[in-house]
């Protein structure tokens, strides 16, 4: 039973109807899926063109040419464009598709796609399955209505996307999928494969050549990526009768449940049932889809569940999380759920994020963060895990710029989630070595050891057999072993908004790091000593970043302001960062992006930020009128008619003591509603002046200080009202129903 069905019910059916729907919700079973008879191995890739089907379906020069392009970074010949079309339509039409799309990633955090059929007029009056490699390769999809910060004007408005044959095409229903990048009529990207494919090539470039001080036989290097997915699953019908998770995402109202996730017996609990069902059906999906997931676990918060897949280049990962995201939300569908990928769905509880696992390898299989046996390997290991460090410290209020949004606001720093102070935990181990580095004569930095008596020398760093990082949950980028993991993307947010800046920032301080190396060697200064010199002053620089304690304590904040970090939390200012003088330098040298698309970007930042509050106020605001104060001017009624009732029958003074606490309550009921309906008015009002601001920055911010503060005090009086107002005649489903899935 859906919300729009009561609405022409009759007055009687309304007092029910939130329970006739929580019913609904309990009555429901698994849906019944076709048990997969095959083991995952075999169902992984079905519906990839991948190398598997590359090499089956096209010419063998044609194949040696696509894996030159694939592994060797080589261009695309479009000269066999038309060879490599005429097998992925043979394989595409073998398997029911009927169908082709350019998938794209825009500046919406979600995916696009324009459909045309395999078909064309065979001049003699029908038609016949056609497509070409000019088709494959490039499209013009206009997609106008994009936003792209003012780059895109009236009269060229003309939108390209193109083919990236580093990431698998794929088939979904009857559509063959294309990843592409898209980009405007002058060149600039409007999307977000552009600018990552550019940090991947930067990231590669510098780091290759610092990586050949060690192993000269390296010619590529890899960025990685894992990232694990948290997500909330409501109960659809419950999704629908509540507006507010319908059309924000979130509840902008609801009191907390008796029982939430304080007892911790949620995290890593038994799977429910539906749910079990759920994620099996999405599991065979995304391997079809050549999606590597493995884990999946009930998370923290009742509700709250947990995907990841083994780890990938970050490109193709990039652009997994995005198939899955979108796959997640049609598979639940199918079994009675709603997939909240809102970082802070409810209130007092844990928000959900997207731990990108972050690493680089080379393509001799040298894992660039991971320790060795030999003195080259723990120098190489110790140069990278500083640099990137270097990295984050110059950049890292860009880099909390990168994972801001309205949404993402209200998880960080709350329930387990990293502040919005951007820090690196390193654990004792790796701390203990850097201190080492820094402090000891250059005599002695091959010598020292731990006090447990293992050996810490950079000769001999021990493999990382136990995990020498602990794991700070507070800590926004974290070493676990041989990666780094940032904590602060958020669960709804494109992967590739934080990794464009990190391989960027990263690739500068590698770029920079080899450029002083070099500058000293020309100089007569042995390479060894060079890069010990470089790394001691490295480590000392980035120093103030390094911080392994509590990122929630108030001591920290202050302390964090002491070395220079960002302490910024105003969302719309965050963004400021993008168009800093050091940041547009480090994009613009690195050839990642050039000032007039991260001044677009930016502009599209704030405006996306202020719709998002301009969407919930407005939600808020008719939940408020013409949801919650008919409910309880109701039950108001209905308390004062009980009080004239009891005067009627035992007389003004007894029933004066007979019905006190219920004239309490009407008289709460009355301030709170006052309360609200001033609330609402104000309300309108501030987002009429705001709504006038033409600057975006200006009119995000007044967003921010001015609507979305006024929107929680509104939220605290109706939370109140929550408690006070009968539970049968409470249309809303509650937390305490929403949360726990049967």
């Amino acid at each position: 039973m859906h919300i729009t069905e009561t609405k022409i019910g009759k007055k009687k059916n309304m007092d029910n109807l939130r329970f006739e729907v929580v019913k609904d919700a309990f009555r429901k079973r698994p849906v019944e899926i076709t048990p997969a008879n095959v083991r995952p191995s075999e169902l992984f890739g079905r519906l990839v063109f991948n190398r598997e089907k590359m090499y089956k379906y096209l010419p063998s020069n044609v194949y040696e040419k696509m894996m030159e392009v694939m592994d060797g970074g080589e261009r695309l010949d479009r000269s066999i464009a038309d060879e490599v079309a005429k097998g992925m339509k043979q394989w595409a039409m073998e398997n029911g598709v009927t169908h082709y799309t350019h998938w794209f990633q825009p500046l919406t955090e979600g995916t696009a796609e324009k459909h045309d059929a395999f078909i064309e007029p065979n001049g003699k009056g029908g038609m016949m399955e056609e497509f070409s490699g000019k088709l494959l390769a490039q499209q013009e999809p206009d997609a106008s209505s994009f936003p792209s910060g003012g780059i895109r004007n009236t009269f060229e408005a003309r939108g390209y996307s193109a083919w990236d044959p580093t990431s698998p095409v794929f088939i979904i229903d009857d559509t063959l999928c294309i990843p592409t990048i898209f980009i405007s009529y002058t060149g600039e990207a409007l999307d977000y494969k552009a600018p990552l494919l550019r940090s991947l090539r930067a990231v590669n470039n510098a780091a290759k050549e610092v990586c050949q001080y060690f192993y000269p036989d390296v010619k590529k290097v890899h960025t990685n990526l894992g990232w694990e997915q948290e997500y909330f699953l409501v109960d659809q019908d419950l999704f629908f009768a509540r507006p507010d998770l319908m059309l924000t995402g979130r509840t902008l109202m609801g009191h907390d449940s008796a029982k939430n996730q304080q007892m911790d017996d949620h995290y890593f609990g038994t799977i429910p049932e539906r749910v079990q069902t759920f994620m099996k059906d999405l599991e065979i999906h995304a391997l079809e889809l050549g999606i590597p997931v493995k884990t999946r676990h009930n998370e923290v918060a009742p509700g709250q569940f947990e995907l990841a897949p083994i780890f990938e280049e970050c490109n193709l990962a990039v652009d997994h999380n995005m198939v899955l995201m979108a796959l997640m939300k049609r598979v639940a569908s199918r079994h009675g759920f709603r997939v909240l990928l809102h970082e802070k769905p409810f209130a007092g509880i844990n928000g959900s994020g997207k731990h990108n696992n972050w690493s680089l390898a080379t393509d001799t299989g040298v894992l660039l963060h991971k320790s060795g046996k030999t003195a080259k390997d723990n120098l190489r290991f110790i140069v990278f895990v500083v640099e990137t460090l270097m990295g984050v410290y110059k950049h890292n209020a860009l880099l909390k710029a990168s994972v801001m949004s309205a949404t993402n606001d209200h998880r960080l720093g709350a329930n387990e989630a990293p502040p919005a102070i951007i820090s690196s935990f390193l654990g004792k181990q790796l701390s203990n070595i850097l201190e080492h580095i820094e402090k000891a004569d250059l005599k002695d930095i091959f010598t020292i050891k731990d006090k447990q008596g293992v050996e810490l020398d950079i000769t001999e760093i021990p493999e990382l057999f136990i995990d020498n990082t602990d794991r700070n949950r507070t800590s926004p980028f974290a070493f676990t072993g041989n990666r780094f993991e940032f904590r602060a993307v958020g669960s709804e947010a494109n992967c590739a908004s934080a990794l464009i800046v990190l391989n960027t920032a990263v690739a500068e301080a590698l770029t920079n790091f080899k450029q002083r190396v070099d500058s000293l060697t020309a100089k007569g200064t042995p390479l060894d000593n060079a890069l010990i010199e470089i790394l001691r002053e490295d480590i000392k620089i980035s120093k103030p970043i390094h911080f392994d304690g509590n990122g929630y304590s108030d001591e920290w904040k202050q302390e964090a302001a002491k070395r220079g970090l960002d302490c910024e939390a105003v969302c719309p200012i965050c963004f400021d960062a993008y168009l800093r003088e050091d940041s547009v330098k480090m994009f613009e040298n690195m050839n990642v992006m050039h000032r007039k698309e991260l001044e677009a970007r930016n502009e599209v930042k704030w405006e996306t930020y202020t719709k998002k509050i301009q969407i919930e106020a407005r939600v808020m605001g008719d939940l408020a009128m013409n949801h919650i104060i008919p409910v309880v001017t109701h039950y108001q009624s209905r308390l004062a008619k009980n009080i004239n009732s009891m005067i009627k029958i035992f007389g003004q003074e007894e029933a004066k003591k007979l019905t006190a606490r219920n004239v309490k309550i009407v008289k709460e009921i009355a301030e709170r509603m006052q309360a609200i309906e001033m609330g609402v008015d104000e309300l309108i009002e501030a987002r009429k002046i705001a709504n006038k601001i033409e600057n975006q920055r200006e009119k995000a911010i007044a967003y921010h200080d001015n609507i979305a503060v006024k929107m929680e005090e509104i939220r605290y009086e109706i939370d109140k009202l929550e408690l006070i107002v009968s539970d049968d005649m409470w249309t809303l489903p509650k937390y305490r129903e929403l949360l726990f899935i049967r």
